[in-house]
């Protein structure tokens, strides 16, 4: 999510691993520690991003097992706009249902924010304070579109929400950026804190948890957050990646836990960064032929947009290399992806083609 001056995940989360070639001993991890297995019952990649000026949710397929080559559904016009708020959404994130919900229930949410109705000050002082909400039981009809409050009146703004099943917890961690305003200062007219990320938890996007500070890095300014699990994920053994933006810095950088959402996360290389200035909302996602590679695409909010970078590393800031972009659309604006299975690949495909 860019300021003025400035998902990744898979179908199921039963997740299966064997050994690769990750550099483990930079992060303190045991041997095959951070392993993830290519699997043979994906056929593709689902696509869920905004596009600029149109902050709508558009739909796009990969070419095939391509994790790098797509193309648009729908004839290039928006799957669904927005009926509520300000009328447009940003940093669309699909979301597959976990525990009962495991391959029967999907979510989008994303940022209530139109910035063509607005201006950016506007929008960090008295924006929107709700995020987005559509499911979906078969990735076609996308229903009960809700705007969900989830921060109170000291907060200037809710952006680029997502969210993750925690096993450990049983429900949904759903998680964004914000930054707060005195209680004196109703109008929100002067210095607000910094931007921290914020999280609560929920079992049907409906009814959250009272929201909390998940990451404070004061007077640092923290943004676009998201996670990669790493490994089969039960209550007693969690290893995830999570990808951030430094706002300050405009840097991206990914840091590595094996002790669960809130255990103890480490930054590999000190304070270095995948990429050095000028990208946004990162997303993440695990390549689903060739064992431990994963995917990052990075938003240069200009032109470009989405660019994609690749590592069979991911657990480190160094060793990210620049994908291909043969195949890759212009314009693809903060999104996610979501590896699919060759039915539901076939579904989307006859359905917007």
């Amino acid at each position: 999510m860019r300021l003025p001056s400035l998902a990744v995940l898979v179908t199921t989360w039963a997740w299966t691993c064997s050994a690769l070639v990750i550099d483990t001993s930079s992060l303190g991890l045991p041997e095959n520690q951070l392993s993830q297995r290519a699997d043979s019952s994906l056929a593709g990649y689902l696509g869920v991003f905004f596009l600029g000026a149109d902050p709508y949710v558009y739909f796009y397929l990969s070419n095939g097992n391509n994790p790098i080559s797509f193309k648009a559904l729908n004839r290039g016009s928006p799957i669904f706009k927005p009926t509520k708020g300000t009328g447009g959404v940003r940093d669309p994130t699909i979301i597959p249902g976990g525990g009962s919900e495991a391959g029967k229930k999907w979510y989008i949410i994303g940022t209530d924010l139109n910035i063509a109705k607005t201006t950016w000050d506007a929008a960090q002082r008295k924006g929107s304070k709700g995020i987005f909400v559509w499911e979906s039981t078969d990735l076609i009809n996308w229903v009960n579109e809700r705007l969900v409050v989830v921060e109170d009146n000291t907060a200037g703004m809710v952006w680029a929400p997502e969210a993750i099943w925690d096993p450990a917890k049983g429900q949904y961690l759903v998680h964004w950026a914000s930054k707060f305003y005195p209680t004196s200062d109703p109008n929100h007219t002067g210095n607000p804190s910094a931007i921290k990320i914020r999280y609560a938890y929920t079992s049907d996007f409906k009814t959250f948890s009272t929201p909390q500070t998940y990451i404070d890095r004061s007077p640092t300014n923290i943004i676009d957050l998201t996670f990669l699990p790493l490994q089969p994920n039960t209550s007693s053994s969690q290893s995830f990646l999570r990808f951030m933006k430094d706002e300050s810095l405009k840097t991206v950088f990914v840091e590595t836990s094996t002790t669960g959402l809130f255990g103890t996360w480490t930054r590999p290389g000190g304070s270095s960064a995948i990429i050095q200035s000028g990208v946004e909302g990162p997303a993440a996602y695990w390549d689903n032929t060739v064992a431990g590679k994963v995917h990052l695409l990075l938003d240069f909010y200009g032109s470009d947009g989405y660019r994609p970078y690749e590592s069979s590393n991911p657990g480190a800031n160094s060793g990210w290399t620049a994908s291909s972009r043969g195949g890759w659309p212009s314009g693809l604006r903060h999104g996610s992806v979501l590896p699919v299975d060759q039915t539901i690949y076939q579904r989307l495909s006859a359905k917007w083609s």
